[in-house]
């Protein structure tokens, strides 16, 4: 069941702001909490399930030859939650990657420290620039990630001599019981702005709502903290704001925006 949620806010710079949060259920814990120290109101909406995957072979056969690997990516902190075997099997000399701060949080929980982020951009083309991807001719990469992820990373380390494998270790579903709650709060006028991680969960969120509270969705202000994802949003309608990378960059957005368009 969707955890779907307003609390009584206190005073701050975002009082009374209704935010819904999109994220996967056991990550909006972390920015639920900051947003309701600012004031704002969280309103918890996970747009996508995350479960297991169907299939559990290329995570079984990457899990087995863990210590074979030069390099592990993590794609996300739900690669991070279904992908990492147990602390005693990590390799000490596998180097970790992440593309952002959120993963390798993730990671860390987990003990497996100094994981490695992009300097530029958390996302693959930050990976990417990193030097430990650059000369990886002849070396062993494993790519935890969800069934079905994009796969250009591997492609282009494939291109660059790596032997590129990926461990499929999640799946993306759509939320299974309707968005019936959410649906009110759009209604009664308590949500003010929209937080998005994913295109997939806002598509999921647009095929969940009736027409009419698809159109009052669409009315709010968007916050994403990828180009990829704000621009989906903008094709679907609904007025973006790009802001900085994993929940400081939304809360920074949130922050800007209201100072400027303050609730009547």
């Amino acid at each position: 069941m969707h955890a779907l949620q307003g609390a009584s806010a206190p005073v701050g710079p975002l009082s009374g702001v209704g935010v819904i949060i999109t994220r996967p259920a056991r990550q909006a814990a972390g920015i639920t909490r900051q947003l309701a120290a600012l004031g704002a109101r969280p309103i918890v909406f996970p747009a996508i399930a995350i479960l297991p995957p169907a299939h559990r072979a290329s995570l079984d056969s990457a899990h087995a030859a863990l210590d074979q690997y030069d390099i592990a990516i993590f794609v996300s902190a739900n690669a991070v939650e279904y992908g990492v075997p147990a602390p005693d099997v990590w390799p000490a000399r596998l180097r970790a990657l992440a593309p952002g701060p959120g993963t390798a949080a993730a990671l860390a929980a987990t003990g497996i420290a100094n994981a490695t982020i992009p300097a530029t951009t958390f996302d693959s083309d930050g990976l990417l620039a990193l030097p430990d991807l650059h000369d990886v001719a002849g070396k062993r990469i494993v790519i935890f990630r969800g069934e079905g992820g994009r796969g250009e990373l591997g492609e282009v380390l494939r291109g660059r001599g790596a032997k590129v494998d990926y461990a499929e270790c999640y799946r993306r579903a759509m939320p299974a019981t309707g968005a019936a709650g959410l649906s009110e709060v759009l209604r009664e006028g308590r949500a003010h702005a929209l937080t998005l991680t994913s295109s997939e969960g806002l598509d999921n969120l647009c095929a969940l709502l009736e027409a009419e509270d698809a159109r009052r969705l669409r009315q709010l202000p968007t916050f994403a903290p990828h180009p990829r994802i704000a621009q989906h949003a903008r094709e679907l309608g609904f007025e973006a704001v790009e802001t900085g990378a994993a929940d400081a960059g939304l809360i920074s957005g949130l922050l800007e925006w209201f100072r400027q368009h303050p609730l009547p």
